[in-house]
């Protein structure tokens, strides 16, 4: 089956001559999988209609204490400041966006009455706008009622500029509107495929216009709430330990039926994922464990216990290695890593394409993480339309050595190459645990048999995934030559991931470190075909633009795309969840609950 015929059996989905369900199972006849089948169906404009969750639970709470591990532990409960997941997730727990995903990409209604379709007239076929029609009798924690000048308040905060907002870019250029109390129209200046950006998934939390309207712009960062939580979640807080706990109790007035099951709920940060892992897979003490990594072969013994299992959800997330653009070394204006400042050496690209040949991804795979996680050449993963096929991985340390020839870097007396009577020599840095710091020696190892000298470095993780702008060893700084972590897709369509490769979001003093370009990646080509699938509206033209910008920033070795990561969590046994690898893993929280 060609092109052709699947944009013409869409077109019939959206005419209403087929259904949803009809179309998946003919494109899985056809070897696509289901979720690419109906990714397919939601990147056309064609909604995906809200199923009922398997939830067993006949009344609100009685479910006891839910107790949470999270080894990195939440510094901020504001939803638009989070930049690590560990702060989206402490977030989460309170706030909630109009819209989730689930496992299979697909949207679920959260504070919207229901998902917008081309068929229900919420998304204008000309890609122009969105309305949203929102749940009625919705409750703030502190009794207020939830309404749409909430909705539209949250739009205005996160997209000006002097809140530095994680989440601006779902919200700039961008008009909201206010149609009723109940209903909210999002209008784009240019045709956008991805209409669901704003107000779905980890940036669409809403937050009370009654608690932060006073906070707005420069104040942003002084409103108490943005410790202590009034949101319209399952939970409702109780108590805050920056980087080490986080308590709520159930919310009585939840908006959904018999939800949320448990009275209380606990999430504890700190520690490490080892002992994360074991505390719900082998002693039973926690329920459920957040980012298990950790070497496959020390979880399978964890298993043995009984207490728990291990599960995978699959969606974007990607281990790779960042090549500084700038000079971490040189101060420009009050700033180290500043774009007015490139690196004397990672500028080279014979250097970076030998650092690309010195990373065996295959043994880390294979020898560390096992199951755990899939060597991959690409930075997009997934879903599979968007994954390239143009690119390719190879660990070559005679290959790496003859390009750093190529490059004028000659080897010295002590077998450490050298240029212009300077050394080769590499700082790179990455947060403490376990999997990572074998990574860095087994790329440390390779790097010292080319002559490159590497100088590892590690982080706290609770200090390399701060939001703190005054601490100079957080990643999103990137003080340093290289450095290794998980970059999260949060989401199944790859805008907001890929928009970490344009210059204009380029992490700066100016924006206090929030832009999410931390490679400092400049490339005008790159910029033109973001700016082009941002407003594509054919799925199939808008994946393979998507694709070449994957392999321009893959291919130019700025970064090294190490593993394809699922989100690995350790699950009691008598838990049931909702896990998915396209959202906050506690982004429907509300249908967790625990069996006999």
């Amino acid at each position: 089956m060609n092109e052709s015929n699947i944009r013409q059996l869409i077109d019939g989905v959206k005419s209403h001559k087929m259904s949803r369900k009809d179309f998946i199972r003919l494109m899985v006849g056809v070897g696509l999988t289901a979720p690419i089948a109906s990714q397919l169906l939601t990147h056309a404009g064609v909604a995906q209609a809200a199923g009922k969750p398997d939830y067993a639970p006949t009344k609100r709470g009685g479910g006891g204490a839910l107790k949470l591990l999270w080894w990195q532990g939440a510094t901020l409960l504001n939803p638009h400041f989070a930049v690590g997941t560990k702060d989206m997730e402490g977030s989460r727990i309170f706030y909630e966006p109009l819209a989730a995903y689930d496992s299979d990409g697909g949207l679920v209604p959260i504070l919207a009455a229901e998902i917008p379709s081309v068929a229900n007239g919420g998304v204008a076929a000309d890609g122009k706008s969105v309305t949203w029609k929102l749940k009625k009798g919705v409750k703030w924690h502190d009794g207020k009622p939830f309404s749409a000048d909430d909705v539209v308040f949250t739009a205005a905060y996160a997209a000006n500029p002097a809140t530095s907002s994680v989440s601006i870019g779902s919200y700039k250029d961008r008009k909201f509107i206010k149609v009723d109390d109940y209903t909210v129209r999002v209008e784009f200046p240019e045709p956008t495929p991805f209409w669901a950006d704003p107000y779905c998934g980890i940036y669409g939390c809403i937050i009370p216009k009654h608690l932060f309207e006073a906070f707005a712009g420069e104040k942003s960062r002084e409103a108490p709430v943005n410790l202590a939580p009034v949101g319209t979640g399952p939970y409702k807080f109780v108590e805050f330990k920056p980087g080490d706990m986080v308590k709520g109790a159930i919310n009585m007035d939840y908006h959904e039926d018999n939800r949320p099951h448990f009275d209380t709920i606990e999430m504890k940060g700190g520690g490490d994922a080892p002992s994360a892992a074991r505390a719900v897979l082998q002693t039973g003490e926690y329920d459920y464990a957040w980012n298990l990594q950790v070497e496959d072969e020390v979880l399978k013994r964890f298993e043995q216990g009984g207490k728990g299992a291990l599960h995978l959800s699959w969606g974007g997330n990607l281990e790779f290695i960042q090549l500084n653009q700038t000079d971490p070394l040189k101060e420009v204006d009050g700033e180290r890593s500043s774009l007015k400042a490139p690196h004397p050496i990672l500028t080279d690209p014979k250097v970076r394409d030998a650092l690309a040949l010195l990373v065996d991804k295959d043994s880390m795979q294979k020898f560390i993480y096992g199951r755990t996680a899939r060597a991959t050449s690409n930075y997009e993963n997934g879903p599979a339309q968007f994954a390239s096929k143009n690119t390719k991985s190879e660990f070559d340390i005679e290959k790496a050595k003859k390009l750093l020839d190529e490059a004028g870097w000659k080897p010295g007396a002590d077998g450490i190459r050298m240029k212009d009577g300077k050394p080769l020599k590499l700082q790179f840095q990455t947060s403490i645990n376990g999997p990572r710091q074998k990574c860095q020696q087994i790329i440390k190892g390779a790097c010292q048999k080319a002559g490159v000298d590497i100088d590892l470095k590690q982080v706290t993780s609770s200090v390399f995934f701060s939001s703190d702008p005054g601490n100079d060893d957080i990643y999103i700084k990137f003080y340093c030559d290289m450095q290794m972590y998980t970059t999260t897709q949060q989401q199944p369509d790859p805008e907001r991931f890929m928009d970490q490769y344009v210059s204009t979001n380029a992490g700066s003093k100016a924006n206090k470190w929030q832009g999410r370009n931390t490679v400092r990646y400049v490339n005008p080509e790159y910029d033109r075909l973001y700016a082009l699938a941002q407003h594509e509206l054919d799925p199939f033209k808008r994946a393979a633009l998507y694709i070449q910008m994957n392999d321009m920033v893959c291919n130019s070795h700025c970064i090294i795309p190490i593993l394809h990561r699922p989100m690995v969590s350790g699950i009691a046994s008598n838990l049931r969840v909702t896990p998915t690898g396209w959202d906050n893993d506690l982004a429907i929280l509300k249908d967790w609950y625990r069996v006999a």
